[in-house]
């Protein structure tokens, strides 16, 4: 039997540099959890691309995430399509973005899914009025992680509970070491019963 495989699927906060690091998994949460004795025996991929949307995700699907035949695909994405409402005038609505992540699991063939909210610390004082467009999004991940039976992490909801806080994210959206830390425990205590049920060779 080889071994199952565990695909992470995101924009930055997922990606952490994986393209620097030989084993390409990156130095943020997905590292921490490959790490882990939880996952010890399981194939970890990072498919993680900084500056992702949702709509990247699903153009690039089969062959970032499905080519793995995964086990578990965990989804950690909508920041960006958030962010670039206010930075490039570029909204995503949440009904184009419910469409592409609806896709996403569509093509996930069997797999079970861990969905992670996107989530928003706001340590400047302009990104308090990002968080009602964030808060559709977030809103969507919740209504397909019900239907879908999926895991679902309520990162934006735990970590906000800690304070807007640059301890964990400096800019409000990129993760320090700290913040990756945090991640990767809300990810364990919300998930690691499912992969420690993932039959192992």
């Amino acid at each position: 039997m080889t071994a199952p495989t565990l695909v992470f699927a995101g924009d930055s906060v997922t990606d952490a540099d994986r393209r620097m690091d030989p084993a390409g998994l990156g130095q943020g949460y997905v590292r921490l959890l490959a790490d882990d004795p939880a996952l010890a025996g399981a194939r970890v991929v990072n498919a993680g691309i900084a500056g992702d949307r949702v709509r990247d995700l699903r153009a690039r699907w089969s062959e970032d995430v499905a080519v793995h035949e995964p086990a578990i695909v965990s989804v950690l994405i909508g920041v960006n399509d958030m962010w670039r409402r206010f930075d490039s005038d570029d909204p995503t609505s949440a009904a184009d973005f419910e469409r592409d992540y609806r896709a996403i699991l569509d093509g996930t063939d069997g797999a079970r899914l861990v969905l992670i909210e996107p989530f928003l610390l706001a340590v400047r004082e302009e990104q308090a009025a990002w968080r009602a467009d964030l808060e559709e999004k977030i809103a969507v991940v919740h209504a397909l992680a019900a239907e879908r039976d999926a895991v679902l992490v309520r990162a934006d909801r735990e970590l906000r509970m800690r304070g807007d806080n640059p301890a964990l994210a400096a800019d409000g959206v990129h993760p320090t070491a700290h913040g990756h830390r945090a991640l990767a425990d809300l990810w364990l205590e919300a998930a690691g019963e499912l992969s420690r049920h993932m039959p192992r060779a």
